[in-house]
């Protein structure tokens, strides 16, 4: 297997393959004041094993379409979207979220946790606002910066994976130089990462590891997310995702 094909099974049949939670999922919801009675059209883009997509599905009205690149994740969704009574809710989709197919102005609600930053946060602001109607909604969360100064160390480890790490304060000037308002904004807390990812990620290495022959780059695949996670705890009073929930105001 590749490293890629590793990485993917070892997210296999989790909840989730990133930080956040049902609770973080409901509060955005929340903010947004949706009707909760209105027919809307949703698409949760990066959707993954699709835990916050169970949820929108749960508690809105409507059809989301649920894209993902890899169709490992969205078999786990079909799977998951049948035991709970919820695939007439859910479309699923199989296409990298900087190339859909969507019309333009075709959705009331963008969803996306944990994975904009894989096209870029204001490069995903531009793309995704075609899709939105106007007055629509977009959620998303994003690794931001939550102090005006951190170690060096964490610094350059950023800012060499994603050097689009930034303060929710410079966040939010790009969503409203994109046209778009703010209509809310919160970081996601400890538990979100420990809880319901990390701890959950951690429990899956051994079974991993055996399944794969405790082979080199299965080891190398469990020591890089060990030292992910290593990072966060080192570093966790510096950074976070920040949810960012925002209205589009014009075309």
């Amino acid at each position: 297997m590749t490293e890629l094909e590793l990485i993917i099974d070892l997210h296999k049949n989790s909840e989730r393959q990133g930080p956040g939670s049902e609770k973080d999922t409901l509060r955005a919801l929340d903010l947004l004041q949706l009707h909760t009675d209105q027919n809307l059209k949703v698409a949760d883009l990066g959707c993954g094993s699709g835990g916050q997509t169970l949820t929108l599905a749960q508690y809105l009205n409507g059809q989301i379409t649920a894209v993902d690149l890899f169709p490992q994740f969205l078999d786990e969704l079909k799977e998951k979207s049948q035991k709970l009574g919820l695939s007439d809710k859910i479309i699923t989709l199989e296409k990298s979220i900087d190339d859909l197919p969507f019309k333009k102005e075709e959705f009331d609600l963008i969803w996306s946790e944990g994975a904009i930053y894989n096209i870029g946060f204001e490069n995903g602001l531009k793309k995704w606002k075609d899709y939105l109607k106007v007055g629509g909604y977009l959620a998303v969360s994003e690794i931001t910066w939550i102090t005006p100064s951190r170690p060096e160390e964490i610094e350059e480890f950023w800012n060499a994976e994603y050097p689009e790490i930034d303060t929710a304060s410079n966040k939010i000037k790009q969503i409203e130089d994109n046209g778009f308002v703010l209509a809310g904004h919160f970081y996601l807390s400890e538990n979100s990462w420990l809880e319901t990812y990390y701890r959950p990620l951690q429990a899956r290495f051994e079974a991993f590891l055996q399944r794969h022959n405790n082979s080199e780059l299965a080891r190398k695949v469990v020591a890089e997310n060990q030292a992910e996670i290593d990072l966060y705890q080192k570093f966790k009073a510096y950074y976070s995702y920040g949810f960012y929930m925002a209205k589009k105001v014009n075309s």
